[in-house]
């Protein structure tokens, strides 16, 4: 069995994730996850299957992007609309995978990585943001927005200069007293071709994440190769960073601070997989939100539309950040 660490959680799986470091034997027992990829139960015979989540959204086909079922056992069924599925069981934590003969382990890694395992960690009582976290003089930042806000493109440019990355596109927050800890999630940064294009003079200066896919050329920054940076170990948040909308005025790019209150709406607007949550775990986030706003700062970036001034963006980010208390 494979063995990785992903946002804390120690995994077995049966064939190693793409992307993620195996781990050598540590002779922790029993694993926090076991991931089974290529295999599947019988879900259909499992009774009173109670329908959980249909996306608006759907596929040239006409079926929905994604449909979650609620079984027996407290398991959950993800229906991807391209025909990839998962079994997401909560107690003992277990995630079946299986995929059509068009489709790799690579597809079905990012939806595993993605929404199926930020789903598994609100089921564990964890808020996650739609962030990436990047670690300045020991200092965690979250970048927080919505898809195309620039969280990534961001992070990787910090990551050019040698500051040290801890995850991307999620952030789970795991309280250890008054603070809030952010675990290390997996060594890549996921980047759009236009992102690419203007980080490294060329889009295909980085692979693309899954190679044989005709149409998604969503690329990656390998962190452990020379040059970059991925923190193996949790740290405390310090700032929270949101995206505001794009803008060409004059004094533009620039950071400020904003409200708890307005920082706390701002948040559960861009939470992980929030379209997932019940009330129960929706009145959870709102309390812990409440607490991480209460006691992290929390700031408002304005991105120039031209993204020729990223660089004074990044000066900006880390004179507020090098000025926070350690």
């Amino acid at each position: 069995m494979a063995q990785h660490r992903v946002y804390g959680l120690l995994l077995s799986s049966n064939c190693s994730l793409p992307g993620v470091p195996l781990l050598a034997t540590t002779g922790e027992s029993p694993p926090d996850v076991m991931v089974t990829l290529g295999e599947f139960p019988p879900v259909q015979a499992l009774p009173d299957p109670q329908l959980w989540y249909v996306s608006a959204s759907q596929t040239e086909e006409q079926r929905p992007n994604l449909r979650v079922w609620r079984l027996a056992g407290d398991r959950y069924w993800f229906c991807y609309g391209d025909r990839t599925e998962f079994l997401i069981q909560h107690h003992p934590t277990q995630i079946w995978a299986k995929w059509p003969s068009d489709l790799t382990l690579e597809d079905t890694t990012t939806y595993l990585l993605g929404p199926v395992f930020m789903f598994l960690l609100r089921l564990r009582g964890i808020t996650c943001l739609h962030a990436s976290a990047v670690v300045l003089d020991q200092r965690v930042i979250a970048f927080v927005g919505p898809p195309g806000a620039g969280k990534s493109t961001t992070a990787a440019a910090l990551a050019q200069r040698g500051y040290p990355v801890l995850s991307d596109d999620g952030v789970a927050l795991l309280p250890r007293g008054k603070q809030w800890f952010v675990p290390p999630a997996y060594p890549r940064l996921r980047l759009w071709p236009q992102s690419v294009d203007f980080l490294y003079g060329h889009t295909n200066h980085l692979p693309r994440i899954v190679p044989t896919h005709p149409t998604w050329d969503k690329r990656y920054l390998d962190l452990t190769q020379d040059g970059y940076q991925f923190l193996t170990h949790p740290f405390p948040l310090s700032q929270v960073y949101l995206f505001n909308h794009r803008r060409d005025e004059a004094d533009t790019p620039f950071v400020q601070p904003i409200s708890p209150s307005t920082g706390l709406l701002r948040l559960i607007a861009n939470t992980s997989v929030n379209y997932l949550l019940n009330r129960p775990m929706r009145q959870q986030e709102f309390q812990q939100l409440t607490r991480l706003v209460d006691t992290v700062p929390v700031y408002q970036i304005t991105p120039h539309t031209n993204p020729d001034y990223l660089p004074q963006l990044l000066q900006q980010v880390i004179r507020v950040a090098s000025d926070a208390p350690l």
